[in-house]
């Protein structure tokens, strides 16, 4: 053999053996790169979101915190209402601004000082209060189920890619007749890679939707707790009117 060709051996020797994850991708059959791209761009995705999930759960506790410690200052709720406008800044202030909006508009029309209304008032106080937190909560777990889904479904996805791999790896060995490891050992990796991209994807998918899950069914039920101080409040100042 001569120096041409050995060079030209060695290289495509060294080529196949290449094992870093671009040569991996570069030679990883069509189907195989299709399912490796699909679990990149959702391990991306899944990042984005647990970050812009993580830091809106932060900012929305700070502001509950900022917002209780207003309202329990002993001001009045009139004023609170009117500083906060109609364009509250967290889930709690909009339901507070939600109760006393009903609230105003039954003053308004001299609807408070009727016994029957006032019997049904607080009801639909609690009823506005009740639809409001489900309305923000919905914002809140918004693209969730993309975790949940990424986290379930992307271990097998790469399975897919893998056992696609290795069925192509098994047809080059038969037409190659050759079962050497240099030989075998690219390809089981290319299809191997598939597989480690969606654990990739999946694991942190599940870990931050249980964390964030848990982060948002707590603040839920502060939210509930101030809904139900909140009627029992507006309660106690109707039969004060009695």
């Amino acid at each position: 053999m001569d120096p041409v060709q050995t060079t030209a051996l060695a290289g495509s020797v060294a080529q196949s053996t290449d094992l870093s994850m671009w040569a991996l991708f570069m030679r990883a059959d069509i189907i195989v790169k299709l399912v490796m791209i699909a679990l990149m761009s959702a391990s991306f995705w899944c990042w984005a979101i647990i970050f812009d999930k993580i830091l809106r759960v932060r900012a929305l506790w700070k502001r509950a915190d900022m917002f209780e410690e207003s309202f329990w200052s002993g001001g009045s709720l009139e004023e609170l209402y009117d500083r906060l406008g109609a364009r509250p800044l967290d889930p709690m202030s909009a339901i507070f601004i939600a109760a006393m909006r009903e609230w105003r508009r039954s003053a308004a029309k001299g609807l408070a000082d009727r016994e029957a209304v006032r019997v049904s008032l607080p009801q639909r106080i609690d009823r506005v209060m009740n639809v409001t937190l489900g309305r923000e909560m919905e914002a809140l777990e918004r693209h969730l189920n993309l975790l949940a889904s990424v986290g379930s479904t992307a271990p097998f996805v790469g399975l897919f890619g893998t056992v696609w791999g290795i069925m192509n790896s098994f047809q080059s060995i038969a037409a190659t007749k050759n079962t050497s490891l240099a030989v075998v050992a690219p390809g089981i990796a290319e299809s191997l890679f598939a597989t480690a991209l969606g654990l990739v994807a999946a694991i942190p998918a599940v870990i931050a939707y249980n964390k964030i899950s848990n982060d948002l069914d707590r603040y839920a039920k502060r939210l509930e707790n101030f809904s139900g101080e909140f009627g029992a409040i507006l309660s106690r100042q109707l039969e004060e009117k009695v």
